[in-house]
This record gives structure tokens, C-alpha cells and sequence, in this order.
């Protein structure tokens, strides 16, 4: 098990209006994460409001943030369970028998166009097993032709445009290859997490995109810019792409500060609480989801086929 201990710290100033706010800040509880402690500063006396989508686990916060200064700080302890796969052993699942909760990560989104992408993903991956590998040939293909570069893309920043442009960030990277995924029928879908274990080179500590793929019965962990450790990827958010779990939506004038992070293991063999580092098995934060067991329909005697 990981136990995280984590700190958010975000600045704001808000202009004569005021400004409505969507956060995603929360680490979100889940068979596999556990909140064991959590606490919520804000600076303003407003009053905020907390939905949690029931499929994923992921929480939204809404605050109606009056003019001025807001600071915004969150702190949290959670513990993780991964399960560990030999990757050799993780097939892809038809769409047929594909979970319905999962078919809905097999469509284009608004940053992940798998439908422009089809004639690409056809021959750089087509005649590759369908399986664990192809996915994994999916990152290293990704990583080969994206140089990670901060400041270089945008909140309108698409797959396609990093698919041009060969520069991005942890975000760009996730929608390319989520997008490739898509395109050849795989379901993946975006989560947010912190960049753990990340070169300080890269900048100070930050949120962090990464990817999850269904494969055989659950959700597998992806990380395609490669420079986080997946063992100490908390879950904030898991949605389409950054338009569904944005660590902040914004809506009225505002300024922003660069936000404060920090992330720490705690390791305490006696507790079972091991230091994160990365692996050669697939690892996964989902309980899983078991394929769908369809029969196929047999043509009813005395009718012709079409």
C-alpha cells in the first residue's frame, strides 16, 4: 500500500464582480483510494459546494468567489491499493463485450479527435497483438515524436494540435495518446493526478495528466510524457479528456498565481506502507469491471441472411 500525504495551494485575484469557480482538487474516494484525513481553508467566507459523480469517484467543488484576494488550501492523507498484472497476460476487449460504463471512452471527445486519427492509428498500429502491447507501442510511439516543453501549448491545445506541433506538456501527451487508443476501439480515458517523482528540472512540483486503458477486466495505468512514478499517482478526476476534470474552471475575470504542490510518501514497512517506484508489471488503481458476457445471436431458422 502507498500512503500520500498532500498539500494544494491555490491564488486568485478576483476582479470587481466576483467569479464562479469548478475545482477538482479533491483526491477522490474510491475502492482503491482511501481519504483517511482532509481539510478545506478558504480564505473568503463563501460557501462551497461539493458533488461527487458517483460512476468515478471524482468531486467537484463550486464556489462563488467574491472580489479580491481568495487563497484556496487543501491538505489530505490517502492511502492506495494497486493490483498488479502481467502485461503479457492483459488482452483487449471487443466492443461488444465492452462494460457499458466503458463504451462511453471509445468516442472522439473535444481534445481527443480518435476520429481524424483512424488512417493513422490503422497503420502505425494495426498488425500489432491486440493487447497490452499495442498500447504500450502507443506510448513509446507518442514519446518518440512529443518533446515535453512547458508554455508551449493551451487550455485549447488538442491531440491533433500536438500531433503537429511535436511539443507539449503531461496534458498533450494524454489526449494524443488517448486519442491513437480511440481510434483503434481501445476505451482510455484522462485522469489527473500530482507529478510525484518528477525531474525538479521539469519545474516545481505540478498536477499531472495521465492515462488509463481498459484491458481485460479494469482500468490500467498509462503515463505517456514518462515523468511521473504511476505507483504514486493520486486520482483527482477521471473523465473524457481536461474539459471534464480541469483542476480549475474558471468563469468571470480573474488573475492567477502558479499553484503550490507537494506530495510525500510516507514508508513504513512495519505498516505495509512501501516507497513508490516504477515497474515492469501493469498496474491499476481500479477494483475492476468485469467484460460483458453476450451471446451472439444465431439467425432465427427459415430467414434468409443478410
Amino acid at each position: 500500500m502507498i500512503r500520500i500525504e498532500l498539500q494544494v495551494e491555490l491564488n486568485y485575484d478576483i476582479d470587481a464582480n466576483g467569479a464562479d469557480f469548478v475545482f477538482n482538487i479533491h483526491a477522490a474516494q474510491t475502492a482503491c483510494q482511501k481519504v483517511s484525513a482532509e481539510n478545506l481553508v478558504l480564505s473568503q467566507p463563501v460557501v462551497p459546494h461539493i458533488h461527487t459523480d458517483a460512476a468515478t469517484g471524482t468531486r467537484y467543488m463550486r464556489v462563488r468567489a467574491l472580489p479580491g484576494p481568495l487563497k484556496l488550501s487543501y491538505a489530505a492523507t490517502l492511502d492506495i491499493t494497486h493490483h498488479f498484472a502481467e502485461p503479457a497476460h492483459l488482452a483487449e476487449v471487443p466492443v461488444y463485450r465492452l462494460p457499458p460504463e466503458v463504451i462511453g471512452y471509445i468516442y472522439p471527445s473535444r481534445y481527443c479527435q480518435s476520429d481524424r486519427l483512424l488512417r493513422l492509428a490503422a497503420h502505425e498500429f494495426g498488425a500489432l497483438w491486440q493487447g497490452h502491447g499495442r498500447v504500450q507501442a502507443i506510448v513509446d510511439w507518442v514519446r518518440s515524436r512529443v518533446s515535453f516543453t512547458s508554455n508551449v501549448s493551451n487550455s485549447t491545445t488538442s491531440a491533433l494540435d500536438t500531433l503537429i506541433e511535436r511539443v507539449g506538456v503531461c496534458r498533450d501527451f494524454a489526449h494524443l495518446m488517448i486519442a491513437l487508443c480511440r481510434a483503434l476501439n481501445i476505451p482510455a480515458r484522462f485522469a489527473t493526478g500530482t507529478d510525484f517523482g518528477a525531474d525538479p528540472a521539469l519545474g516545481p512540483p505540478d498536477f499531472h495528466a495521465y492515462v488509463e486503458v481498459y484491458l481485460g477486466d479494469r482500468w490500467y495505468i498509462f503515463d505517456p510524457s514518462g515523468t511521473a512514478i504511476p505507483m504514486a499517482f493520486v486520482r483527482f478526476g477521471t473523465g473524457r479528456d481536461a474539459a471534464d476534470v480541469a483542476f480549475a474552471t474558471i468563469f468571470g475575470g480573474v488573475r492567477s498565481q502558479a499553484p503550490f504542490i507537494m506530495t510525500r510518501a510516507i514508508e513504513d514497512p512495519s505498516q505495509g506502507l512501501l516507497r513508490p517506484v516504477r515497474c515492469r508489471e501493469a498496474l491499476s488503481t481500479d477494483a475492476g469491471t468485469p467484460p460483458t458476457s453476450m451471446p451472439v445471436a444465431l439467425p432465427t431458422p427459415g430467414l434468409p441472411l443478410k
